[in-house]
């Protein structure tokens, strides 16, 4: 059976996913920091009958680097790059279109088919982004904050005293050491956040908005926010299969 390879490259991971039928039939990640993917899209080649490779990125060096990886694994099939060859049909009523991450038109497109619009997507990843569909299926902007990882970085980085944390739920909202305080104040403070903001958002699209988390710390994030409804991890990659298959 023939299958397609759908690769979401972000700033912090690349995401794999092989597809079959249109159902992922295995997916992981490895750090965009590496000098090299050869391993990974290897991997990915001998072991399944790839017909199409189908990329996603809003990283352009780990695109070429991916790319020339690509190019030196004999029997290669066919590589199309959203956003090039293949595009996300939305109507895009951002100010400046081309500013807008492709990452975040698939997954508005896959967001609509997946669970209807109006949609709010919340994609919590290096950054957190909040993408908007209007009822008529257009894709109106969003907001972008800076993600959860980047916040811990950030006070270990700009302060002289506060440690570097690792992604974990605080076992409290008032903490009662250093770390725990640092954990409620970014895991409660994003959430409440997304809450508000969905809240303005809604009033603006339709209270019956559906609001779906995205990303690497969606599941963390939907414990602590009241208005996300839904949670699908591989949103980007089932958008990409989709879109081959138009």
């Amino acid at each position: 059976m023939k299958s397609l390879l759908a690769i979401d490259i972000g700033n912090t991971s690349i995401r794999f996913g092989v597809f079959n039928r249109g159902r992922v039939s295995c997916a992981w990640s490895v750090s965009t920091r590496q000098k090299s993917y050869y391993a990974a899209v290897k991997k990915a080649l001998r072991r399944y009958s790839i017909e199409r490779v189908v990329i996603c990125s809003v990283v352009p060096a780990a695109l070429r680097q991916l790319r020339a990886d690509l190019k030196i694994i004999p029997g290669t099939p066919e590589v199309l790059i959203i956003g090039k060859q293949i595009k996300a049909p939305l109507k895009n009523r951002y100010r400046y279109p081309r500013q807008v991450g492709q990452d975040r038109l698939v997954n508005a497109f896959a967001g609509v088919i997946f669970y209807g619009k109006p949609l709010i997507v919340v994609d919590s990843g290096t950054a957190i982004t909040l993408d908007v569909v209007s009822r008529k299926g257009e894709y109106l902007g969003g907001v972008i904050l800076p993600g959860l990882e980047l916040s811990f970085d950030s006070l270990y980085n700009k302060t002289a005293l506060l440690p570097r944390l690792k992604l974990r739920a605080p076992r409290e909202l008032i903490g009662r050491d250093t770390k725990e305080s640092i954990l409620s104040g970014v895991i409660h403070g994003f959430a409440a956040a997304i809450d508000e903001l969905v809240s303005r958002i809604k009033k603006e699209i339709g209270r019956d908005a559906a609001v779906v988390a995205t990303g690497g710390g969606a599941l963390l994030l939907r414990r602590y926010c009241k208005n996300i409804s839904k949670v699908d991890k591989d949103l980007t990659l089932k958008g990409i299969s989709l879109l081959e298959r138009l």
